[in-house]
């Protein structure tokens, strides 16, 4: 049996062998972990799929701005163990994710994915036509879905990461140029 939770802080490691088993060593280099790089997961938004003391799926859900001002989560990864894969538990963690944003007031959800995987949940190009990402990304695989109707209405513009910093993992450009104090100093 497999359980659906909330992510704990001892799953860190574990998740992160997941990714790296499911994505590779090369998913660091995607725009969307540069949108999520050093910074929380929307509070109550990342969740763990656990089978007999392991952690065999993962899905998040980030704030962003899609575009000026407007507020959406950007999902992902979302990712199954090799071994538990074909068997639907990509899809209860999809549900259960979006349950919860919607629960919580969120409006829009983006992801960059598979896009016929995700058409069955609701998410289409159209919605998020109006948007790019800020760096290299694949428009085809680019997806949106409104958990509120009217949420990604006119939705244009670059996304940008907002929510909260990893106060572990901030970086030390968040406080300011410091090198530039030092440089006043030594000149």
């Amino acid at each position: 049996m497999v359980e659906i939770r909330h992510e704990r802080p001892g799953d860190i490691v574990a998740r992160e062998h997941l990714l790296d088993l499911c994505f590779g060593e090369g998913r660091r280099l995607k725009t969307s972990e540069r949108l999520r790089e050093g910074r929380l997961p929307a509070e109550g938004l990342a969740f763990t799929a656990e089978q007999r003391g392991r952690v065999v799926g993962t899905v998040r859900l980030w704030h962003v701005e899609a575009g000026f001002r407007r507020p959406a989560l950007l999902l992902g990864p979302l990712a199954v163990d090799p071994e538990c894969q074909g068997l639907g538990l990509g899809a209860v963690l999809m549900r259960h994710a979006l349950a919860w944003a919607g629960a919580l007031g969120h409006g829009g959800v983006l992801l960059v994915g598979d896009a016929p995987y995700y058409a069955r949940f609701g998410f289409t190009r159209d919605l998020v036509a109006g948007l790019s990402m800020p760096g290299p990304f694949e428009r085809e695989r680019f997806l949106g879905l409104e958990l509120r109707a009217g949420s990604l209405d006119g939705a244009r513009g670059i996304v940008r990461a907002t929510g909260a910093w990893d106060e572990a993992d901030r970086p030390l450009a968040a406080f300011g140029d410091v090198g530039a104090a030092s440089r006043r100093r030594v000149a």
